[in-house]
């Protein structure tokens, strides 16, 4: 009778054989989903984190887009706003007839740079300043004793800046140190 109560004589395809190697097949499957479990995971915290990297990179680039778009426009305007400088530059401010004409001139250049600032174009006028290969384009060097060499020493024509990106570099003369004062190379060295 006390083989009655007892459940392993009691179900004749019992093997305790088996039922260790189902239990050991459970665990093993476990571990394998535990591990696949895992990996879903972590491609899901990679998947996020790309969607958020594309995402930035999209609210970038229309930043840069907003903050470039009259790039092409504003460089085409640089031409108008230098010969308008020119213009004044030339007029005789002397001349009774045509000082109403200067002013004019004065006015319209000076409403065209203040529109050209609210858009965040600024002019580099680099006179005097060191050579900065980044804004400026060396169109020739110059002997000048007063100066330090490397310096600009005319400006040909402004260069400008559009939100701190160049838009068109500042035609320069450099300065190079006089002939007499230039080092010398020493052929026997």
């Amino acid at each position: 009778m006390a083989d009655e109560h007892n459940p392993d004589t009691q179900n004749p395809e019992f093997n305790p054989d088996e039922q260790g190697a189902q239990a050991d097949d459970l665990t093993s499957r476990v571990a394998t989903l535990e591990e696949q479990l895992a990996t879903a995971q972590d491609q899901i915290l990679r998947n996020a984190a790309e969607l958020q990297n594309v995402r930035r990179r999209a609210e970038q680039d229309v930043e840069k887009a907003h903050k470039f778009a009259l790039e092409k426009f504003a460089g085409d305007l640089l031409a108008v706003i230098d010969s308008l400088e020119r213009g004044v530059e030339m007029s005789d401010a002397s001349n009774e007839a045509l000082r109403p004409m200067r002013e004019g001139m004065e006015l319209t250049l000076k409403m065209f740079q203040d529109t050209l600032k609210r858009y965040q174009v600024e002019a580099v006028d680099p006179h005097g300043a060191p050579f900065n290969p980044e804004h400026h384009q060396a169109m020739a060097m110059e002997e000048s004793a007063t100066v330090e060499p490397g310096s600009v020493l005319k400006v040909f024509q402004k260069g400008y800046l559009i939100n701190g990106r160049l838009l068109r570099p500042a035609m320069v003369v450099v300065s190079k140190a006089p002939a007499d004062q230039q080092p010398t190379i020493n052929e026997k060295a």
